[in-house]
């Protein structure tokens, strides 16, 4: 089971004492999970930094907790953050079994190239930017794919049941929902009908004269 490894220490500073243990460069956190007692921990900013921005909600973390021998299969269930600032101030980690099948949101990854994007009035929107996703710890994606080659037309969309996840992976959103689609730029042409309805002459903009080569 591939995990990303971090190795944090119980914590006996509790409530407004926090926020002297933030000052030393520290940051609090929990674990918890289904059956697991819940534990205070601590450890280095600027690891658990490092972590939270590669592993996001949907990687696996093998956490290791002071002596404890083995290291904790968890996942980030909550990041607290500071407003206005972005400074780091809590972290809860989800302790899973690795048999029991759970529920995590997984980021939409664009890949391939839409035919409808040859034409720069068109753009592509991505609607759900992550999917709600049921399977075993360890099969937990990174990220889900989703090809657009198949996006021809300007009315050609990508819904979630067209979403292949993967082997032993259920996608929960409803079928229906647009993951992907393409957005027509319509600005130019309601300038234009604007301009029609105010009985205003639309005159097409001048194109620069081409200069004459030297020796013409």
């Amino acid at each position: 089971m591939d995990t990303i490894p971090l190795e944090l220490q119980k914590r006996d500073i509790l409530g407004k004492q926090n926020s002297a243990l933030r000052r030393t460069g520290m940051t609090p956190a929990h674990v918890f999970g289904h059956g697991v007692k819940s534990v205070a921990l601590q450890g280095p900013t600027s690891e658990i930094e490092k972590v939270v921005a590669t592993a996001g909600t949907s990687r696996l973390i093998g956490l290791k907790i002071g002596s404890e021998k083995r290291a904790r299969h968890v996942l980030i269930r909550e990041i607290q953050r500071k407003p206005g600032t972005g400074m780091l101030l809590h972290v809860d980690f989800y302790q899973v079994r690795s048999k029991e099948k759970m529920v995590a949101e997984v980021p939409v990854h664009v890949v391939g190239e839409a035919p409808v994007l040859e034409s720069k009035a068109n753009s592509l929107v991505v609607d759900m930017p992550t999917l709600s996703v049921e399977c075993l710890p360890s099969k937990i994606p990174s990220t889900i794919s989703i090809d657009v080659s198949s996006l021809v037309d300007t009315d050609d969309v990508i819904r979630v049941h067209d979403v292949n996840p993967g082997e032993g992976i259920t996608v929960l959103n409803s079928p229906d929902l647009v993951v992907v689609k393409i957005e027509v730029e319509r600005r130019r042409v309601e300038e234009v009908a604007e301009a029609v309805e105010e009985g205003v002459e639309v005159v097409p903009a001048k194109q620069p004269e081409t200069p004459e080569e030297p020796g013409q």
